[in-house]
């Protein structure tokens, strides 16, 4: 479980094909603190440590999570050396909640439609697939490449956010560019009510106790 709140971004080392994928990622984070089988959000995506050595760690990943987002660019042994991936440790115990809860669990792929400079801050307007625009609210959260997000105001195709420069600087929003993909996780609230409308819906009995 994680927060949204991103600390720091991680570089790829090296990519291989070992059943899975593997990942060699290096970072900032003290590796000597992070225990073997822990969850890391990668760009949002919920990854376990398989591998650590002094100032890097490594994940596999799953053609699951390949399939559902954009690490499957990776794959791309042009891309991959040098990628930059957005960081954050799971969430403990006594952890202040500074975004909001986020499982790491990605829903889709979206694609950055405009950015527009407004002060020092970034407006950035997100496309989404179809199926995820009824998750999405006005002044809602969502995470975004694994950062969590307030929505200003939702689109037809999609919805908008303002990046002060603070995100800018800590996470991979500051290099990003007009059609670049992200991954999309909704609020998780929002999806258990919206299982809970269906299932009103469709008459489903509520369990017994």
């Amino acid at each position: 479980m994680f927060t949204g709140i991103i600390t720091d971004i991680g570089t790829v080392r090296s990519v291989e094909r070992r059943g899975d994928v593997r990942l060699s990622i290096d970072t900032s984070y003290d590796v000597e603190g992070i225990d073997m089988g822990a969850s890391i959000s990668c760009s949002g995506v919920c990854l376990t440590v398989v591998e650590k050595g002094p100032g890097w760690f490594a994940v596999n990943v799953s053609e699951e999570s390949l399939d559902r987002s954009t690490l499957s660019r990776l794959l791309d042994g042009n891309q991959a050396p040098g990628a930059r991936l957005n960081l954050e440790r799971s969430l403990r115990a006594g952890d202040e909640m500074g975004g909001h809860i986020v499982s790491g669990h990605v829903d889709g792929i979206g694609i950055i439609a405009e950015i527009e400079g407004i002060g020092d801050s970034k407006r950035f307007v997100f496309e989404i697939p179809d199926n995820l625009l009824p998750f999405v609210a006005e002044k809602g959260s969502v995470a975004v490449d694994g950062i969590s997000l307030t929505v200003n105001r939702t689109t037809d195709r999609g919805f908008e956010v303002n990046i002060i420069p603070h995100t800018q600087a800590i996470t991979t929003l500051g290099g990003a560019g007009e059609g670049d993909k992200v991954n999309i996780e909704i609020d998780m609230l929002a999806r258990y009510v919206a299982r809970l409308q269906e299932a009103r819906y469709t008459g489903a009995q509520k369990p017994e106790n």
